[in-house]
């Protein structure tokens, strides 16, 4: 008689070997732990920084607001009024000027003497004056921290730079490592344990988030590293002249001939542009030895329908064109290099691409910050708990809201040198204080309570200074939402606090 009993079924072999898995996760942990701090306060400031404009705009609630872009006439006064404020300093050696553009509304006209270190930075109205100098020293604070850590240029943006390599590393291992992460893009396990609903939030916001975080790493660590690979580039294609690499890249240099020479007429640069380009609008122009023979013009015009910021039109002092960057409409790698900036901080598409990049930059803020949580969790879990550095991880995580606006308020109540020192200060009274706790659910209470009053002081303080001087609508919308956050924080710590007491 046939048997007809069924086969047993072939078990499906994983995609990836489970070892090739174990390896990755061991990689993913290791990179986590290793850059963990670091990733976090990138990610963290990237976040504010975001939204660099508005808070400068907060600081300073009475400088002009510019809605629509500047005339080619506008623009040249704005060179030439910046070039007689630094003639006035024997400042006059390098000027830079921005126009208002959809991610920022005001006219921005900086000048830099490289020999005496004197600079000059102030804000100016729509035909080109400058009005009063621009002070944003919370803003600058913050951005400074996130581009290079507060350290000296060159080392601060290589670490930076690391760190985005870091972060690239550690997603694309922890995509490896979990080979059923796409499936399960929408388990959520609530109400068990906790270490499972850290893992899963970890996780979901790590796939929901995956091309932004992508993104933002890989542009962060080019652009972090960008003098490096200058380098790597003058070595290999040009015998290591570092010189011709950078003029590859951003233009014609200046020559070394200092004989006096009328300013460049820049409003004919902006017209010569426009006999091409006539959707082109003015976004910025950098005059390299203002008022010298052998000065170089960088002009910016942005042209609707790219994602650069803007393209950059090559000119000698006299007007003559010498080329353009191809950032708009070159090669590849040049849309490439003018996609980066806009792409990293989401200055592009307007305010809605700018909430945008705020959610999905505290989701991935989250994401580092749960990593570690689940790793301490998963060694208590095992019998090797590491409560010390459970305390120290949540105190350096939640301190950073709180150093943040104790920078601020020691910026309003004294000076911007204060701001860092009060900030490290800050950071690590905290980690040092946490070990005095009984556990880290503790400190993260007490934390958040400190952070939530802080901000809500600095709204305080900022509103009590400036109130009469609320021109700009974006203040009172920066000082609504930094409230709220402060709010948050408070309720987030003391609503269960209270609740634990009243089941008791």
């Amino acid at each position: 008689m046939q048997d007809l009993a069924p086969e047993k079924k072939t078990r499906k072999r994983p995609f990836l070997p489970p070892p090739f898995v174990r390896a990755m996760l061991a990689g993913h942990s290791a990179l986590g732990i290793a850059f963990a701090a670091l990733i976090y306060i990138v990610c963290l400031t990237g976040t504010l920084t975001v939204f660099m404009h508005e808070l400068k705009r907060w600081e300073q609630p009475d400088a002009p607001r510019i809605e629509e872009g500047l005339t080619a006439e506008a623009a040249a006064n704005a060179v030439e009024s910046t070039y007689r404020k630094a003639l006035a300093l024997n400042a006059a050696h390098d000027v830079f000027v921005m126009g208002p553009s959809s991610t920022q509304q005001r006219l921005l006209a900086n000048f830099h003497d490289h020999d005496s270190g004197v600079e000059g930075h102030w804000l100016g109205d729509a035909a080109g004056n400058l009005v009063v100098e621009e002070h944003a020293p919370w803003a600058e604070f913050i951005t400074d921290l996130h581009i290079r850590l507060h350290l000296p240029n060159t080392w601060g943006l290589f670490l930076v730079g690391l760190t985005g390599v870091a972060l690239l590393s550690s997603l694309i291992s922890g995509l490896l490592s979990h080979p059923r992460l796409f499936k399960d893009a929408f388990a959520l396990r609530w109400g068990g344990s906790r270490r499972l609903q850290e893992a899963d939030l970890h996780n979901r916001l790590g796939v929901w988030g995956l091309p932004f975080h992508v993104v933002v790493s890989t542009t962060g660590a080019l652009l972090g590293l960008s003098t490096l690979i200058v380098g790597v580039l003058a070595l290999a294609a040009y015998d290591g002249d570092s010189e011709k690499a950078f003029a590859t890249i951003l233009g014609p240099l200046p020559t070394a001939d200092e004989t006096a020479a009328p300013v460049p007429d820049i409003a004919a640069m902006i017209r010569t542009v426009r006999a091409e380009h006539p959707d082109a609008e003015f976004a910025s122009v950098f005059i390299q030895h203002i008022g010298k023979a052998g000065q170089a013009v960088n002009l910016g015009m942005k042209t609707p329908g790219h994602l650069a910021m803007s393209n950059a039109y090559y000119f000698d002092g006299a007007g003559k064109p010498l080329g353009d960057g191809g950032l708009e409409t070159g090669t590849i790698g040049q849309q490439i290099l003018g996609a980066l900036q806009p792409l990293h901080f989401g200055w592009f598409g307007g305010f809605a691409v700018k909430i945008a990049y705020g959610i999905l930059g505290l989701a991935l803020t989250v994401v580092t910050h749960s990593g570690i949580t689940i790793w301490l969790a998963r060694r208590r879990e095992r019998g090797r708990p590491a409560p010390h550095w459970e305390k120290v991880w949540t105190a350096l995580a939640w301190s950073q809201p709180l150093a943040f606006a104790a920078a601020a308020l020691a910026i309003f109540a004294a000076s911007e040198a204060f701001a860092v020192p009060v900030y490290l200060a800050t950071t690590i009274v905290c980690m040092l204080a946490s070990q005095t706790a009984g556990e880290a659910r503790t400190v993260s209470r007490i934390v958040r309570v400190l952070a939530g009053l802080s901000i809500v002081a600095t709204v305080f303080v900022h509103g009590h200074a400036l109130w009469d001087r609320m021109q700009d609508p974006a203040a009172l919308w920066v000082s609504g939402t930094m409230t709220a956050i402060g709010l948050v924080l408070l309720a987030s710590a003391l609503v269960p606090m209270l609740a634990s007491r009243t089941r008791a």
